[in-house]
């Protein structure tokens, strides 16, 4: 599938990948790195940390994608010394080399990135070490046959638009998805719709609107209560 796939500028000069098949952009194109921070680390990650003394964490990605949400992430998580536990979901992983041509690294640590790039094709096919804080596993897996032991205490929702694929936005998928979330987690998505509000406040959740990333007025963040 990777020949659909093209990398583009978004606005804040950061790339993306666009996905011919599905006809959607894996970023906002008003800018991949702004959204990612914003909605991801900031909403997601440092509201977390802000809310709970923690001195590590787990994280859960839907759609892990060109990595950048894991990149930033990872490397707020060693500026910090947290412990990073981070598992990935990704039906249609992105090849090594298409990953290598994103320019993320200028946005990194080289040391960071380099941990990365190598260690992106074992992370494939089981969890590896990135650095001495940070253990990173991509399930190639399609989303309701994805399975875990544990439950963890931030999901990144960050699947392509309800527009593009609502089967990832529907009752079913939402609840197989928050099942992996530890009472007081984290949901975060870059998306905000009333259907979204009413089943997760459905599944037990207290849920809010939060201003969004650039481009969008606002984002959904929800705690299980």
């Amino acid at each position: 599938m990777n020949h659909e796939l093209t990398i583009v500028p978004t606005a804040d000069g950061s790339n993306t990948i666009y996905n011919a098949e599905v006809g959607e952009h894996y970023h906002s194109r008003h800018g991949a790195l702004q959204e990612s921070l914003h909605v991801f680390v900031k909403s997601g990650l440092q509201y977390f940390l802000e809310q709970n003394d923690a001195t590590e964490v787990s994280i859960l990605e839907v759609g892990f994608g060109t990595g950048l949400n894991f990149l930033l992430t990872a490397d707020t998580c060693t500026g910090k010394q947290i412990k990073l536990d981070y598992t990935g979901i990704e039906a249609y992983p992105v090849s090594a080399e298409m990953m290598g041509q994103t320019g993320y690294q200028q946005y990194l640590p080289e040391v960071l990135w380099e941990q990365f790039n190598s260690n992106y094709p074992a992370a494939l096919t089981g969890k590896v070490e990135i650095n001495n804080i940070t253990q990173l596993h991509i399930a190639h897996s399609k989303l309701l046959d994805f399975t875990m032991d544990e439950q963890v205490d931030i999901i990144y929702f960050d699947a392509f638009a309800a527009a593009h694929q609502p089967e990832m936005w529907n009752e079913e998928t939402i609840g197989h998805t928050v099942s992996f979330l530890k009472p007081g987690g984290v949901f975060v998505t870059y998306a905000i719709t009333g259907n979204l509000k009413r089943m997760l406040k459905s599944l037990g959740f207290k849920v809010e609107k939060a201003p969004g990333a650039p481009g969008k007025r606002e984002m959904l963040r929800a705690v299980k209560l």
